[in-house]
């Protein structure tokens, strides 16, 4: 029997656990990998609303969603309401189902353009973007926000009453400022302020790294889902085990050797495909060095693992890797026979 935990809009989401989008990290394969582990919701990497890159190659490929579980999300960015709104219209006339609008990212390259969390600091544009959005599409729309521009000027609450009253049908809150980026702690105190002042859906973000934590954001804020990002990065299982624990308060382990080893390679296999081989080996290393980071002798295999060239040799080497013993023994020989063949003339 499929449960709601809540829904988007006419989309119902089958449990707490989200993806959140990361550029460079949540293209099709990954999204899919996570749903099909068990995340109830996964966000595409931000799509450039300039009218210029709308048909180009980078962004055709972060708002492809063939065959891909619904309900398809894709983030667009920007900080021009009419750009947007043409943005919001050309995804969903290629399958988005859910469009979000970033005024999380905290990248300079994105803030610069007065785009991502810059926006929080232009109340009124930020708002009128929220509204054009929402008014050119018959989509669900949310937002992913920070608590505010700096610590002084947390106006995240503000802000989520407007976007709800402009049309906002879900608002994901990371518990930090733009000031912040990634550094220090997230605080959740802003994103419970978020909760108990709006009637939409309500997810929390930042520094959830594991299930008790998911559980006790959740319980301290009140919100409805968690989203995770950089801790799912080489873990997808992750959602499953948050997903499991919410609902029944059992901690799943984490994958032995043969269930990670077949994850890896579902994901790889995907990868090439989506990507093509060339690109595609190339955009993988960070992706198992993700997977192996934690692993002893991870880093002499990673060396050698990132001079390889085709995906044959990524495979091949994946698997002389998981060949190699246990979790806790990769080897010096499974490495050599790695370094010979890498080098070879």
């Amino acid at each position: 029997m499929t449960t709601t935990a809540f829904r988007i809009g006419p989309h119902a989401i089958a449990n707490r656990a989200l993806v959140a989008p990361m550029a460079g990290v949540t293209d099709r394969p990954f999204r899919q990998l996570c749903k099909r582990l068990g995340a109830g919701y996964a966000v595409s990497e931000m799509a450039s609303s300039n009218p210029r890159l709308l048909d180009s190659v980078k962004t055709e490929r972060r708002i492809d969603h063939a065959g891909e579980i619904e309900p398809r999300a894709v983030q667009i960015v920007g900080a021009d309401p009419s750009a947007m709104a043409e943005a919001a219209r050309h995804n969903v006339a290629r399958g988005a189902q859910i469009v979000d609008i970033n005024m999380g990212c905290p990248a300079r390259k994105v803030c610069n353009t007065a785009a991502g969390s810059a926006l929080m600091a232009q109340e009124a544009l930020a708002v009128s973007i929220v509204d054009a959005v929402a008014r050119a599409v018959d989509v669900p729309v949310t937002v992913k926000l920070r608590t505010g521009p700096d610590a002084q000027h947390r106006n995240a609450v503000r802000l989520a009453r407007a976007f709800a009253d402009a049309g906002a049908r879900m608002l994901v809150v990371h518990g930090r400022t733009r000031a912040c980026a990634f550094r220090g702690s997230a605080e959740y105190e802003t994103i419970g302020e978020v909760k108990a002042a709006v009637r939409v859906p309500v997810v929390a973000n930042g520094d959830i790294d594991s299930p008790r934590k998911a559980a006790e954001v959740l319980r301290f804020t009140g919100a409805d889902a968690v989203m995770i990002g950089r801790a799912a990065q080489g873990r997808p299982w992750i959602f499953g085990q948050v997903a499991h624990y919410l609902d029944t308060g059992e901690a799943l382990p984490d994958p032995d050797d043969a269930s990670l080893r077949a994850a890896l390679r579902t994901h790889l296999l995907d990868h090439y495909a989506f990507h093509g081989e060339a690109r595609g080996v190339r955009s993988a290393r960070k992706h198992v060095g993700w997977y192996l980071r934690a692993f002893e002798g991870a880093q002499a295999f990673l060396t050698r693992f990132h001079a390889l060239q085709s995906a044959d040799e990524q495979l091949d080497a994946i698997d002389r890797w998981f060949a190699g013993g246990g979790r806790q023994q990769r080897d010096a020989a499974a490495n050599d026979i790695l370094f010979r063949r890498s080098h070879a003339a």
